[in-house]
């Protein structure tokens, strides 16, 4: 199997309760709770951070689609959420609202729909995924 990322990502923690730190090829991020949950609201936290990659992914499909086919679209917005439940096993439901100016066609809109369900990180979070865990 071939790597998507051309290097690891890193996290770390200290004492602090859940501040930790993320090291990507270009930087680091805070990553942290919220207060209400005994963070100090540093960073984004897991799950946000989680449909962060979804919402970049699927901006960035659209605009390389939007662009390609020659449209005039300068701007548009994505909202994402989820919500989880016990039936009996555990599922996870995430909702994408995609936003775009009022004058961007219904059938255009449409096909912008189908492509977004086309971004990598879509594919990833609907497909299996398997999880190696190992200590060194």
């Amino acid at each position: 199997m071939k790597k998507l990322l051309e290097n690891d990502i890193t996290g770390s923690i200290g004492t602090q309760l859940y501040r930790c730190t993320i090291q990507w090829r270009n930087g680091q991020l805070v990553m942290d709770e919220p207060e209400s949950l005994g963070g100090q609201d540093l960073g984004p936290d897991p799950y946000t951070t989680l449909l962060a990659s979804l919402a970049g992914c699927t901006l960035s499909t659209l605009r390389m689609y939007i662009d390609r086919k020659g449209w005039t679209i300068p701007e548009f917005s994505v909202t994402l959420n989820m919500e989880q439940e016990q039936t009996p096993a555990l599922v996870t439901h995430i909702s994408r609202t995609i936003t775009f100016p009022e004058d961007v066609e219904a059938a255009i809109q449409q096909r912008l729909l189908v492509i977004a369900e086309k971004c990598p990180v879509s594919k990833i979070l609907e497909n299996n995924i398997v999880i190696h865990t190992k200590t060194t």
